[in-house]
């Protein structure tokens, strides 16, 4: 598309000189002809690519939902383990589908961006890309924030030190950790990731009270191998 659309403005630049009354001139009409077949040509594959790209933010929609039932049914084993059941509740599998969902939605904002760089060098009356671009990358956006919000889980429930304990089973006056993840797993070196965690101090009177002994964010750090995500320990709290 950016070869197609150089090609265009070196021969519109070249053979177009407006202002200038050359209409009897049946070589300048000939180049004038192949100049709006080419943006013909140029405006079709502009709305092909839009339209590939609506295509595939429908499927991530499609795959993202998939994925919230996926994260459902983690959850549903993550409560029985905590009473007790003998259940699956590793989350790389989920931590894999969440990235590569992520890492395309990504891609597709990259591309988006590579295309608004292209109607700044060329556009023309009714450019699909000036209409369409702003509403899908809204659309895109509003994508991303959704599966970044509920990538965003706790892996370990509160539990306390002593290996007989079980998660929620918290004692009076006795520290207890918790693990967050973030299922897309997305390493960048130059941007630096934090969780904070919020006590919700607002229960009746007599509700029991918790306290955080350190501070209350940390950063997201990977795990013990380069495969992990992006993870954070709340150890005293």
């Amino acid at each position: 598309l950016e070869d197609l659309q150089d090609t265009f403005d070196f021969c519109f630049k070249v053979h177009y000189l407006p202002g200038e009354d050359r209409t009897s001139d049946p070589q300048y009409a000939q180049q004038v002809q192949a100049l709006q077949a080419k943006l013909q040509i140029l405006d079709r594959q502009r709305r092909e690519v839009l339209a590939q790209m609506q295509q595939l933010l429908g499927r991530s929609e499609t795959l993202q939902d998939f994925l919230q039932q996926e994260l459902g049914a983690w959850r549903e084993r993550q409560q029985r383990a905590c009473l007790g059941a003998t259940v699956d509740t590793r989350l790389r599998l989920l931590e894999t589908w969440f990235t590569e969902l992520g890492q395309g939605l990504f891609q597709l904002l990259q591309l988006l961006r590579a295309l608004g760089d292209l109607r700044q060098k060329v556009t023309y009356e009714r450019d699909p890309l000036k209409a369409e671009t702003p509403l899908l990358e809204q659309r895109l956006r509003e994508l991303l924030i959704y599966l970044l919000q509920r990538a965003f889980v706790v892996e370990q429930q509160p539990s306390m030190p002593n290996a007989c304990k079980r998660p929620l089973v918290l004692r009076t006056a006795s520290k207890f950790s918790v693990r967050a993840r973030l299922l897309v797993c997305l390493h960048d070196r130059n941007h630096r990731m934090e969780a904070k965690i919020h006590i919700d101090r607002s229960g009746p009177p007599g509700f029991r009270k918790f306290n955080i002994l350190t501070s209350n964010s940390k950063t997201l750090l990977a795990g013990d191998s380069p495969q992990d995500g992006l993870i954070c320990d709340f150890q005293y709290l």
